[in-house]
């Protein structure tokens, strides 16, 4: 069994096997050797919308593999993202967030509460004629404002 958590049911340790098979096959094909703390990783980003940095991926899993390093975290997530398995978000300076997600979208990134969301647009909607010629290797979409819980929050003037 790849888990030690008591809390959990059956059916959750059969489903967890299987997404860590699956993890591991996803990386081999990218040439990547499947160790437990990497597949680990790549299930918490996975999972996780919130789009972490290294801190709480590291945070999260520190308890259930005790010799995990944050360096171990920071190494698989840029062996991910050089194998295009994953993306940096850096909607802020000062602060680097995975994604596994791949497809074409945006992200959204909340002034008061700092929550990043992911939002989806047309791609062909945006105007790139200018870089007709250039090789564009990378896509982002950033956009800032308050989201609708703080909006509702947000005391009236």
């Amino acid at each position: 069994m790849w888990y030690n958590v008591s809390s959990i049911t059956d059916k959750e340790v059969i489903n967890m096997s299987s997404n860590a098979e699956i993890i591991g096959s996803m990386l081999l094909k990218e040439n990547i050797k499947p160790s437990y703390a990497r597949i680990r990783i790549m299930e918490y980003l996975m999972s996780r919308k919130s789009h972490p940095t290294v801190d709480e991926i590291y945070t999260a899993l520190v308890k259930e593999i005790p010799t995990l390093s944050k360096t171990t975290v920071y190494n698989t997530l840029n062996l991910f993202v050089k194998s295009n398995i994953a993306r940096v978000l850096t909607i802020e300076e000062n602060e680097t967030r995975y994604d596994a997600d791949m497809s074409c979208h945006g992200h959204f990134k909340c002034e008061s509460c700092g929550v990043v969301r992911d939002f989806c647009f047309r791609s062909p909607a945006i105007d790139t004629n200018d870089l007709d010629g250039f090789l564009v290797r990378e896509k982002n979409v950033y956009y800032y404002g308050l989201c609708p819980e703080c909006q509702a929050n947000k005391p009236a003037n």
